[in-house]
C-alpha cells in the first residue's frame, strides 16, 4: 500500500529536495505540494492524503495552526512536523496542536522517511535527538502544575469525582468514611480555587486527569 503524502513547505529548494527523497520510496508518494498553511489544509481536504509533512513556519497560515485545523476538519489525515526550533516548548506546541510527529529540518534527511511510516502505523514520533529534553520537560511541568500541590489522595478523590462518583461510593471504594473523604474533597477544592462540581470536571479535563472519550 502506498502511503500518500502532501508537502507543505515555503521553501522551493527543500520542498523539491524532501519530495525526491519522498518519491524514492517505494511505498510513498507526493501528492501535492503547497506553499503555506492555508493551502496545506486545502490540498489536504481535496486529495485527503494519509500523511502531511508540514514546515512549522510558513506565510498566511504556520503549521502549528494548520495542524489544528486538520484536527477539526480531517483527523484521518496525520500530520508531521518539520521545524527549524529544537526545543521543548515548540514539540508541546505542536503536538498539542495535532501532531503525531515532529522532526527538526536538521535532520528531516535522516529521519522523515521513518517518521512518516512510525505515524502511518498510528503511532508518535519524536526526533532523537529532542526526546530527552522533551521528556525533561514534561516531568518538569508535571512537577510544578496544577496537580502538584494535591496529595495522592486528593488526586484520587478529584478523578473519582470528576468520573461522576458519589461521595458515599468513594468512601466505600476507598475504604474511608463519608467525612474523610468531604475532608479530602473540601482540601483539594481550596488547594485548585473551585467551588463546584462543574469546575472540578473542567478542571479534571484540561489536566487530563480524565477524558471525553
Amino acid at each position: 500500500m502506498t502511503i500518500r503524502i502532501v508537502l507543505a513547505d515555503d521553501h522551493p529548494v527543500v520542498a523539491e529536495g524532501l519530495r525526491s527523497l519522498i518519491n524514492a520510496q517505494g511505498d510513498m508518494k507526493v501528492v501535492a505540494l503547497t506553499g503555506n498553511g492555508l493551502d496545506a489544509v486545502r490540498s489536504c481536504l481535496e486529495t485527503k492524503p494519509d500523511i502531511v509533512v508540514m514546515d512549522q513556519a510558513m506565510p498566511e497560515m504556520n503549521g502549528t495552526e494548520a495542524a489544528e485545523m486538520l484536527r477539526r476538519r480531517r483527523s484521518s489525515t496525520r500530520v508531521v512536523m518539520l521545524s527549524i526550533h529544537s526545543n521543548a516548548e515548540h514539540v508541546q506546541r505542536a503536538l498539542r496542536a495535532g501532531a503525531s510527529g515532529y522532526v527538526p529540518k536538521t535532520s528531516a534527511v535522516n529521519e522523515l522517511v521513518d517518521a512518516i511510516r512510525v505515524v502511518h502505523a498510528g503511532r508518535r514520533y519524536l526526533s532523537r535527538a529532542l526526546a530527552g529534553e522533551f521528556l525533561e520537560r514534561t516531568m518538569a511541568d508535571a512537577r510544578n502544575g496544577p496537580l502538584s500541590v494535591l496529595s495522592a489522595r486528593e488526586r484520587q478523590v478529584l478523578k473519582m469525582l470528576a468520573e461522576g462518583n458519589s461521595v458515599v461510593r468513594i468512601a466505600a471504594r476507598l475504604s474511608l468514611s463519608r467525612k474523610t473523604v468531604e475532608t479530602y474533597r473540601g482540601r483539594m477544592m481550596v488547594k485548585l480555587g473551585l467551588d463546584n462540581l462543574a469546575g472540578v470536571i473542567k478542571f479534571a479535563i484540561k489536566q487530563g486527569v480524565i477524558s471525553l472519550e
